[in-house]
């Protein structure tokens, strides 16, 4: 059955980690709202592509303007199935606003799937709906996710691998994307037949 997911987005998201899961979940039949505080359907925000280059840390580039499909300031996550929280430098300042915050908590406490990949862990950190849970992110963001009182999951050196526990599944940046959307898929009760 087809789901309705809400995507939390902002300027300088990382590309990948927003264009990959809005064009798959959409492929596989579910409908998917990309919002962004203080814009609307039309409206685009600015991504950034990431990479890993051999560096102590990822490098940034420009990468595309992705359109918004709906208006912010009209989400009702009550009416949502699941949240997808796409990472880059846009939650560092999201996390700020404190209605994408009772957002992101509507989803966690009330049990439904939540995925979030690289540094947009840090809005359930902020949520301080992390505690007793184990979750993996961008190595830089581990020091959040203990202090929120979550446990560290490490999955490994590649980046590749994703974690779930319970209603929330994580991963560190967008080369875990082919196990990170099958894991979401599977909280959705999504069934694909090969």
């Amino acid at each position: 059955m087809p789901k309705k997911i809400l995507m939390l987005l902002g300027d300088f998201v990382e590309d990948y980690e927003a264009m990959v899961p809005f064009q798959m979940l959409k492929m596989v039949g579910h409908t998917v709202h990309a919002v962004c505080p203080g814009k609307k359907a039309g409206d685009t925000v600015k991504t950034a592509v990431h990479d890993f280059e051999g560096d102590q840390t990822y490098t940034e580039k420009r990468g595309h303007n992705f359109m918004l499909n709906a208006d912010f300031e009209k989400v009702d996550p009550a009416k949502y199935d699941a949240l997808i929280i796409p990472g880059g430098r846009a939650p560092e300042y999201l996390r700020l606003n404190d209605r994408v915050l009772d957002i992101v908590k509507h989803f966690v406490e009330s049990g439904k799937p939540v995925a979030a990949i690289c540094h947009g862990i840090q809005l359930l950190t902020a949520a301080n709906v992390i505690k007793g849970r184990t979750l993996t992110a961008y190595p830089a963001v581990k020091a959040e996710i203990i202090l929120a009182g979550g446990k560290w999951c490490d999955v490994n050196e590649t980046f590749s691998n994703a974690c779930v526990d319970g209603n929330i599944v994580t991963a560190p940046a967008w080369p875990a994307h082919p196990e990170w959307i099958r894991k979401f898929l599977e909280l959705l009760g999504t069934k694909i037949e090969a």
